[in-house]
């Protein structure tokens, strides 16, 4: 058989298919290829009415722009001149488009459930006119920008009264009550994303001072936004969200919160200081006084540093505060200073409260060191089952002590990563605590915030196998008395000829089985990471 006669009865197969099949197949191809096949015969002719996918973007006629708006206006008439069953619609324009509105305005009277809108250069929507009762997704990513709203506001300030998910990343807004009202005027709203980069980017918050959002129908919200250090953070920061289930939260800590977060389940935070770091005085041994320097570091990039208590150096590591001050601290003192008046002072305390029903929680290494210097009191979290955060030499674990301690029903411990930096403020929670300290806390036998832990699952990713790791799950193990499962993720090399990463690997996991485990119960299982690609394997 001829590959002529194949080739024909091939193409005879496809046009004899239904109607529904090929638009389904259409959907699947730009749209700009699913218009073209309309010159293939009759048959094809009508048959992109039958997509339910509209995708344009003027990115592959960037030489003639005025050939990709004519072809959105014929493709738009060819759907308003049939019975069209398209539901979703995107439009990315790198370049400034005069047709833009009008092709906005079609889409939102034609009645499409999914709209998703990207636009390269400043475009004004008129806030009053930017309405669907039918719309159920809504993306708009870009420099849109939402003029003022008239008084009264229009529809008694229901925009969309069917939408369910909302992304708006790097939106402007004329000022907070626009945001605002667009926000609560989405009744039916589940899903909120709120993305905002670096301004001097020109895609940033803008004309918008604050993030306010008051919707008691949401239930995921994710909010990320950056300010520069010439810029000041909001005064306050506003989530009256009562339903919300799942909350992101990636930005500067602020001066005040006001939250009701009452339905929450899990939170995961990201917050950043834009104040300069605590720091420390290192004195030297002949009592001279040192330079003021930066915390020092968990361990050294060969990873054969000793354990601070046996160390015998020409520098020491002091206190963030005096031994005097030491012995009047609060236990419930996170470790913020009461006594700054500064009104640019980020305060989290509210935020903090307001997530303390949470039974997940997941924190960045700059989260600990804001929730340690910013937290004036820190809540009791009786329904946290699952704690997790991430380490980061250039910060320590000054807040785990008390997080710990405050959480009586913990049930996995989930952390990224053990290298962190030593400040002595980490208590019992870690191995860098100083011998002076340590001795002290002998001495008055004080019980390790880990032994009064009901901690059953531990999950360490990252693991390195330097003396400092090593040491750090020594204190983990033979202190969490009711683990019954212990993951460890080894990092490892590619294997070389002379499989030293395969001997590296067996060193590590080797090591941490002779470690002395204080649960009877307990087992550790090893995932192997392997640094060249994402993969674990047993």
């Amino acid at each position: 058989m001829s590959s002529q006669t194949v080739s024909m009865r091939s193409r005879d197969l496809i046009s004899t298919m239904p109607d529904e099949v090929l638009g389904k197949i259409l959907s699947l191809l730009p749209t700009k290829l699913a218009a073209s096949t309309s010159v293939l015969s009759k048959r094809w002719r009508n048959l992109l009415s039958l997509v339910d996918t509209l995708d344009f973007s003027d990115d592959t006629d960037n030489n003639n722009p005025g050939g990709f708006s004519d072809f959105v206006d014929a493709t738009l008439s060819l759907l308003s001149n049939s019975d069209s069953i398209v539901k979703s619609f995107s439009l990315s324009c790198t370049h400034a488009n005069s047709r833009l509105d009008g092709w906005i305005r079609t889409i939102l009277e034609r009645g499409f459930s999914e709209l998703h809108l990207k636009t390269g250069s400043m475009h004004c929507i008129e806030s009053q006119h930017f309405t669907s009762n039918a719309l159920v997704q809504l993306t708009l990513y870009g420099l849109f920008c939402f003029d003022a709203l008239p008084v009264p506001h229009p529809r008694g300030g229901v925009f969309f009264p069917n939408l369910k998910t909302l992304n708006l990343v790097s939106v402007l807004f004329s000022d907070d009550n626009v945001f605002e009202c667009l926000i609560s005027g989405c009744p039916l709203l589940d899903v909120l994303l709120l993305h905002y980069g670096d301004p001097s980017a020109s895609n940033g918050l803008g004309l918008c001072s604050s993030i306010g959002v008051s919707n008691p129908s949401v239930k995921r919200l994710t909010v990320s936004y950056r300010f520069l250090a010439h810029l000041e953070a909001p005064d306050v920061e506003v989530f009256r969200t009562p339903s919300l289930v799942y909350f992101e939260y990636s930005c500067y800590a602020t001066r005040r919160y006001l939250v009701d977060f009452k339905s929450l389940v899990e939170a995961r935070l990201d917050l950043r200081s834009c104040r300069e770091e605590e720091r420390v005085v290192v004195f030297k041994e002949d009592g001279s006084d040192g330079e003021e320097v930066d915390f020092m570091e968990y361990n050294n990039d060969n990873g054969d540093d000793d354990d601070i208590e046996d160390e015998d150096d020409s520098e020491a590591i002091l206190d963030l505060e005096s031994s005097e001050q030491d012995s009047d601290e609060d236990d419930n003192d996170s470790g913020s200073d009461d006594d700054d008046d500064d009104d640019d002072v980020p305060d989290v305390t509210d935020l903090v409260a307001g997530i303390s029903n949470v039974k997940t929680l997941r924190l960045s290494s700059y989260s600990l060191e804001v929730f340690y210097l910013y937290c004036k009191s820190m809540p009791v979290f009786h329904n946290l089952r699952t704690l997790s955060f991430e380490s980061d030499k250039e910060r320590g674990w000054q807040v785990l002590p008390l997080l710990l301690n405050n959480s009586p029903n913990l049930e996995t411990l989930a952390i990224k990563g053990l290298v962190h930096k030593v400040t002595d403020r980490c208590g019992d929670a870690c191995v860098c605590i100083a011998k002076k300290k340590k001795k002290k806390m002998e001495e008055e036998a004080e019980i390790c915030c880990l032994s009064a832990c009901q901690v059953k699952v531990l999950n360490i990713s990252g693991y390195g196998g330097t003396r400092r790791e090593l040491k750090q799950m020594r204190h983990f193990l033979g202190n969490l008395k009711c683990l019954y499962t212990v993951k460890v993720g080894v990092k490892a090399k590619k294997h070389g000829e002379d499989d030293n990463g395969n001997n590296n690997y067996q060193r590590i996991t080797s090591a941490l089985t002779k470690l002395p485990i204080a649960s009877s119960n307990c087992q550790i299982h090893f995932l192997c990471f392997l640094s060249y690609k994402e993969n674990y394997f047993e």
